[in-house]
């Protein structure tokens, strides 16, 4: 139905250019001595470009921008439109809610999209040569995510449904209803949502009769809640669906992720894998004869290598067109000739896309630098879209030859406010790390750099365990907001981070305190030697591993005046009992709670066993809805600080998880963490 009452979208015809090409109103750039640092509130309220598609006939592309308001407190989403030709944008859609996951129709002549404008979060359809958006769902729990089919008349969307229909909490509750929850499954609970009850599934809507099937009624989450990627996957001639999803019986302890195809309407299904280790995100050929996949091979390890899988459709046959590639493809996208694939990989402190010739396996680097990901394909397959960031700017959409080549930004949201800032590149720096390796990290000099004065220095521990700090604009533990108050930023890739190989990315297993501590010591070593470093005004903050390292130094080393903890683990034992992943502590120490290995290894790596030598000065910032390190760890590490008379400090979010993202709770975030810094460096 039509949707008269509200203005939210625009035709394309009707509104004209809101920004012409960027390139021609960019701001000159400005004398250095004019430039300031970026504040909190300018990072807090950038604009951020994402999800782009291409239209059918290659010539545009449609997107999202997002806005933070922090007198609103929160983020919304708006679908812009730009031709690649001119450089000319215009917004789509306005006024309010939030719209995303733009698509185009097969035409080119309308967009589909996600919009929370008026009943919950729904599907949407906006005719581009003049008209009102239609909304073309109205499912009482809202839709998550859609993916239209080929022909533009059906669409598949996942959406939360009730397993089973009546759960015992509501026969107990009857005429009066409770907050109470009752459940008798492990996995009651992920990342910071309560599941009990509650299963995804997939459905399908046809837009010619409104009737909405869904295709996969089983206990089950389609696509999965964790581990996955782009996990659903129509077939070219639009008679077989692609899935994801955990069978497993208790998917707590599992990361079996399997794929399957099925029939449009669901039936038929049969799994094409058969790997107990995460399979994920499945894609068609662009010819329908191949199924692309990322596979691992360790069971239980939700950081192992993921490598490029082919299922011939014909034979039935497996191929790994990847064995021998030591890095781990975060995300494929076919070439139109179905004669390749466009991985994107994590490499040495970079996001960055390769060619892989398909059958061959051939790899060329196309796109390296910075951080790169959501890549598009032109239908003509002569240019990719996709994201591009750096250390010192904000993601922009950006364009290339299918060779790598004339790559350059579309988008200028930052263009104007960047020209203001004194915002400094990353460098590397490396160093002999643990076991005689070489380690690498990434270094930010402050505004207003002088070789001749000294610094005091930030250093920053990522988390993960197994992650990486990446020359990216980060939109939580950016460098840049770090050094704007003065400090040299130093983040050091330590064994464990990603990108460097999967020997080096396997070592902290079972060796949390050790290798990794022993590697950002010698960093710090390195660091130190250089003349404009203050050796003697040193601080170190991290979140998650990076929490939990920050409290393991504070009782193995005293070089540091201040730390810095968030969501970190303080008690191994009492963490692997209360995380919601539990394949994670059981793989990261061999073993459970209940064994003896696993107890021995998370006793032996437990910061609570040296907190007796705590003397560092500490803020600790942990959340509520934390179910992947819960808040009891933070409330433990406090109280043993100011048990022990250290100076301490506790942030407290009700109302946010693992991360912070509310634009009002990131300003005292940002503002609290930097004060604390500054009252024991400076």
């Amino acid at each position: 139905m039509r949707s008269p009452h509200h203005g939210h979208a625009r035709s394309y015809l009707s509104v004209l250019a809101v920004l012409a090409a960027g390139s021609a109103l960019t701001a000159p750039l400005l004398p250095a001595q004019t430039k300031h640092p970026i504040g909190i509130d300018e990072y807090i309220t950038l604009r951020t470009a994402g999800d782009p598609q291409i239209s059918p006939d290659g010539s545009r592309v449609i997107f999202t921008i997002s806005s933070t308001s922090l007198q609103d407190n929160k983020s919304t989403s708006k679908i812009w439109m730009v031709e690649l030709g001119s450089g000319r944008m215009v917004q789509l859609t306005a006024g309010a809610g939030s719209d995303r996951a733009p698509r185009w129709s097969p035409d080119g002549r309308s967009i589909v999209f996600l919009s929370n404008r008026e009943g919950g979060s729904q599907l949407w359809r906006l005719p581009l040569q003049g008209g009102e958006a239609e909304r073309l769902s109205a499912f009482s729990d809202g839709v998550s995510d859609f993916l239209p089919a080929p022909d533009g008349k059906v669409f598949y969307f996942t959406s939360d449904v009730k397993w089973p229909d009546t759960t015992e909490i509501d026969r107990r509750n009857g005429p009066y209803p409770t907050g109470a929850r009752i459940w008798t499954d492990l996995y009651y609970r992920h990342w910071n949502e309560w599941r009990v009850g509650i299963r995804s599934h997939l459905f399908r809507l046809n837009t010619g009769d409104g009737s909405v099937l869904d295709i996969t009624p089983i206990d089950a989450d389609v696509p999965p809640l964790a581990l996955g990627g782009k996990d659903i996957a129509i077939s070219p001639a639009n008679t077989e669906l692609a899935i994801v999803y955990n069978p497993d019986s208790v998917i707590a302890t599992s990361t079996n992720n399997d794929v399957f195809l099925m029939g449009i309407d669901g039936e038929g299904r049969q799994a094409i894998t058969t790997n107990k280790a995460n399979d994920n995100s499945p894609a068609y050929s662009p010819d329908g004869r191949t199924v692309a996949y990322l596979a691992m091979s360790v069971p239980g390890f939700e950081a192992d290598r993921q490598e490029i899988m082919l299922f011939e459709r014909a034979s039935g046959k497996r191929i790994a067109l990847t064995p021998d590639w030591n890095l781990s493809v975060s995300a494929i996208t076919w070439l139109p000739d179905s004669k390749g694939i466009i991985a994107e990989v994590e490499e040495r402190g970079e996001h960055v896309f390769y060619r892989v010739d398909v059958p061959g396996g051939k790899r060329t680097r196309l796109i390296g630098g910075g951080f790169s990901t959501a890549l598009q394909v032109t239908p003509g397959g002569d240019r990719f879209i996709y994201l591009h960031s750096s250390a010192n700017h904000p993601l922009e959409l950006w364009t290339a030859k299918s060779d790598g080549k004339e790559a350059r930004p579309v988008t200028h949201l930052h263009d104007d406010l960047f020209a203001s800032l004194d915002v400094r590149p990353v460098e590397r720096f490396g160093f002999i790390g643990s076991q005689g390796d070489s380690v690498f990290g990434w270094l930010m000099k402050p505004p207003g750099f002088d070789s001749t004065k000294k610094y005091p220095l930030v250093y920053l521990i990522h988390g993960g365990p197994q992650g990486a700090w990446l020359d990216q604009w980060h939109s939580r533990w950016n460098y840049a907001l770090f050094a704007a108050r003065g400090y040299v930023v130093a983040a050091v890739n330590f064994h464990g981070s990603t990108g460097y190989g999967q020997a080096f990315t396997n070592s902290i297993s079972r060796h949390w305190g050790d290798i990794p501590y022993e590697d950002l010591m010698k960093g710090l070593d390195a660091l130190s030697a250089r003349p404009w470093i203050d050796a003697a005004r040193m601080g170190a903050a991290g979140a998650s591993y990076g929490g939990y390292m920050v409290y393991w130094m504070a009782g193995h080393t005293d070089r540091f005046k201040v730390l810095v903890a968030h969501d970190g683990v303080f008690n191994n034992l009492s963490m692997a009992g209360s995380t919601e992943e539990l394949w994670f502590p059981e793989h990261e120490f061999g073993g459970t709670m209940l064994d003896r290995e696993g107890r021995a290894t998370m006793d032996m790596w437990s910061p609570v066993n040296s907190v007796a030598q705590w003397k560092t000065p500490m803020l600790i910032v942990h959340s509520q809805n934390d179910f992947r390190i819960e808040l009891s760890e933070g409330l433990q590490a406090y109280t043993a600080l100011k048990l022990l008379g250290v100076p301490a400090k506790f942030l407290y979010f009700p109302d946010e998880d693992h991360w912070v993202n509310r634009p009002r709770n990131r300003r005292i975030w940002w503002g609290t963490v930097l004060d604390w810094l500054d009252k024991y460096l400076k």
